[in-house]
């Protein structure tokens, strides 16, 4: 694998904001096969044994991977400053994990949590593309011309959307509201949301069902599961 800046691979494994990442190395805190790394722009690659605080985000170690049904108000990250709930409050306390990318506080539904940062790359890095599927509640109907922008690619501040997959559409008259599950192929930040709100749509409630083909099948909000050994080996043969 290709080598990339030290404080990238942290952040990409979930470790960290890219400038927390920075800090991490300033303060010492940071090991490249055994050796600590106190400069930036360090160079490494995912297949190098990379600690931070004494655990190994990538190389040789026991990896763990859950999946976890977030619920509504709690935060993706590993520890808050403020006290308030982490999806960490969720997974068992004897493993250090951290959450593979991101789901915002409002949002719930499937999030992975491991300690394999090659692992957490190859899910989260733009290049692998690895599909995730959401069912999103909209206030009213959606309308052609707005299936037409999701399946077409929508302009952000940050840049024009790829273009979402439309799975299905589910008018509910009673509530006034439509289910629409959409799929993505990209990892912006809090791109759903901002997909809808570019087409003034009032997002009810958002939901994450799938990550590639791993679905939440009936696991219940706040509950984790152990994904299984040929469930980790499928996902990583999604990457392209």
């Amino acid at each position: 694998m290709s080598n990339q800046r030290l404080h990238k691979l942290i952040a990409q494994a979930g470790v960290a904001s890219l400038r927390k990442a920075e800090a991490m190395i300033l303060e010492g805190r940071v090991k490249v096969n055994g050796e600590t790394i106190n400069t930036l722009g360090f160079m490494a690659s995912p297949s190098d044994t990379i600690s931070v605080d004494g655990m190994n985000i990538y190389g040789q170690t026991t990896f763990y991977y859950y999946l976890l049904n977030k619920p509504k108000n709690v935060l993706s990250t590993a520890s808050d400053d403020r006290g308030r709930a982490t999806v960490m409050d969720y997974v068992p306390k004897e493993v250090r994990l951290f959450p593979v990318g991101r789901l915002d506080k409002d949002t719930l539904g499937a999030l992975i949590l491991t300690n394999d940062g090659q692992f957490a790359n190859l899910m989260t890095h733009p290049k692998y593309e690895v599909s995730k599927t959401y069912e999103a509640i909209i206030l009213g109907t959606l309308t052609k011309a707005m299936s037409d922008k999701l399946t077409s690619g929508i302009m952000l501040e940050d840049g024009m959307t790829q273009p979402a997959t439309l799975n299905f559409t589910q008018f509910q008259k009673e509530k006034g509201t439509t289910i629409v599950s959409l799929t993505i192929h990209e990892g912006k930040n809090r791109i759903v949301r901002r997909m809808f709100e570019a087409m003034n749509v009032n997002l009810v409630k958002l939901t994450r069902t799938h990550i590639g083909f791993l679905g939440l099948d009936g696991l219940p909000v706040g509950h984790v599961r152990v994904i299984k050994p040929f469930e980790v080996k499928k996902l990583k043969a999604l990457v392209k």
